[in-house]
């Protein structure tokens, strides 16, 4: 095998967040219509490497995701040590509309997984005229939460393999085993309590029941996708979800779980690019 690098840039991204400075790290490939990915709770961007070398999504699409504060190669703010991390509906829509507004994308695309495909629900639903279409992946309204938070951080036990061990049954069998374990390796790596910090805001802060209520698919288009595997987020509840809004897209993904883009990314394909084909056309 020959040295190559991939076509994909890292770089450091300096901006305010909520009336804070924050260093945010960046990566992304491809020219054309902007393509805002949101990552997993307790992950990072690497998630969207898959999607960065596909040609068929580059030559069309400037795909661009983030490692949100806290996350992956992303610091948290200074004084960290001092607070509790936990993830608000607010202060996500916030970093979400302060990386667009730092990078100038006019009216950008958003695909978001998991606790990025719920927060779709919410651009929807206050901000349409600022996306052009919005895609959630394993996104649903709500969901009993079927954990408990309280193992994930704590002192006798290692957060990271507790994270991975937490997550491993929501990957769907029969996809690449490197891709199934690159997957988990993501889970190991986060912070101490940034995975229950991003539940907060699925499982407590997150209700969008009634927030759905006001999404106008005429204003802003919206695709849910879900894979059939995934027991967190259930086809069922997605498609609750797209039935209760007018107009919203519902995709069931068959071979999938809850983290289509990395643990089976050419399945995952096979369902985003006729979406992301109507968008260029």
């Amino acid at each position: 095998m020959s040295a190559a690098f991939d076509p994909i840039i890292g770089r450091y991204l300096r901006l305010d967040i909520g009336g804070e400075p924050h260093r945010l790290y960046v990566e992304e490939a491809g020219q054309g219509i902007p393509l805002l990915c949101l990552h997993t709770a307790g992950a990072d961007g690497r998630q969207y490497r898959g999607l960065m070398l596909d040609e068929n999504v580059t030559k069309n699409f400037r795909v661009i995701a983030f490692d949100m504060p806290w996350h992956g190669k992303s610091s948290p703010p200074e004084g960290y040590q001092d607070r509790e991390y936990k993830l608000s509906t607010a202060d996500y829509v916030g970093q979400i509309l302060a990386v667009c507004d730092a990078l100038e994308l006019d009216r950008p695309v958003v695909l978001g997984c998991s606790i990025g495909g719920r927060i779709v629900l919410q651009l929807a639903a206050d901000h349409p005229d600022r996306f052009r279409w919005l895609i959630g992946a394993q996104g649903a309204a709500w969901q009993a939460p079927w954990y408990d938070t309280d193992w994930l951080n704590r002192p006798d036990v290692h957060g990271g393999e507790v994270c991975a061990a937490l997550i491993s049954g929501l990957v769907a069998p029969g996809g690449p085993p490197a891709d199934r374990h690159e997957t988990l390796w993501h889970y190991m790596q986060g912070g101490p309590g940034i995975f229950k910090g991003d539940l907060w805001f699925y499982r407590v802060d997150g209700d969008l029941r009634d927030t759905i209520k006001r999404i106008d698919t005429k204003r802003c288009p919206l695709t849910l996708m879900a894979g059939v595997y995934d027991f967190s987020c259930r086809p069922e509840d997605m498609q609750a979800t797209a039935d209760a809004i007018p107009g919203c897209e519902a995709i069931w993904m068959e071979g999938l779980g809850h983290f289509p883009m990395s643990e089976n990314y050419e399945r995952f394909a096979e369902y985003l690019r006729p979406v992301l084909g109507k968008i260029a056309g």
